[in-house]
């Protein structure tokens, strides 16, 4: 399938796909209507929520901080609402010793493997609750979301494509395509930096270079691959072939 069957153009979001149509391992596709990526669902106009409900969601994993959610609470629709913070709240002690690591890297590439990787090896735990709570979903699609849909879902998308079987490059690929999905609704925010070091840091935060997805998952394959830091952070076994089950075209 073309990556451009899998866009969503859901009203409201801007950085919407589905994880099907890619290749497997196994000489398999994945299922479309299985697993949809997102930037915050909230923003949804009503014709775009009618659009997700109609696209079979039937339980969406939300991965925003608690703050977050408590300032943007999910709406009442028809579809389960599971809230897994992935990342501590903003106000956490980890955050200055994360932004001393993002600062010290050389370029968007290394910055972004850096902070990916100690995301993973501090918040294991939460990164297994989220494919947890997408193994044990009801019948149907499933929507996994933070704001932007690109950090925090990515990792969490990239691990569950891995799962199922699809190589690191497309998974890489797929990354990279929300740099573009965003910079519409990230232009003006990086205009107005106030100095060139801030428009710098803005520019790496919003940057998604598929080379640094690549770097992380190589590293993970490294340390005995995907299954393994899951596993180690407690998904079952059980979990893992419903995650493979539910991608599986």
């Amino acid at each position: 399938m073309a990556a451009r069957e899998r866009h969503l153009g859901w009203d409201g979001c801007v950085n919407i796909r589905d994880l099907g149509g890619h290749a497997t391992k196994n000489g398999g596709v994945t299922a479309f209507g299985a697993i949809v990526r997102a930037d915050s669902v909230r923003r949804l106009s009503p014709d775009g929520w009618r659009m997700l409900v109609d696209y079979g969601i039937e339980r969406i994993v939300d991965l925003r901080f608690h703050d977050e959610l408590e300032a943007d609470p999910p709406a009442t629709i028809p579809v389960e609402v599971v809230h897994v913070p992935v990342l501590p709240d903003p106000g956490s002690a980890d955050w200055p010793e994360i932004d001393a690591i993002a600062d010290a890297a050389p370029d968007h590439v290394a910055t972004t493997r850096a902070v990916y990787l100690e995301f993973l090896d501090r918040y294991a735990t939460g990164f297994a609750a989220a494919v947890s709570a997408v193994a044990a979903a009801p019948p149907g699609g499933v929507l996994v979301h933070c704001m932007a849909g690109k950090d925090r879902t990515g990792l969490v998308s990239a691990l569950l494509l891995r799962v199922a079987g699809v190589s690191i490059e497309d998974v890489a690929a797929d990354y990279a395509l929300s740099e573009a999905n965003l910079e519409p609704r990230w232009r003006p925010w990086l205009e107005e930096a106030p100095d060139e070091h801030e428009r710098r840091r803005r520019r790496r935060m919003s940057a998604t270079p598929a080379a640094a997805m690549q770097s992380v998952l190589d590293e993970l394959g490294r340390r005995g691959g995907e299954e393994a830091y899951l596993r180690a952070a407690s998904v079952t076994e059980e979990e893992l072939e419903a995650i493979r089950s539910r991608l599986r075209a």
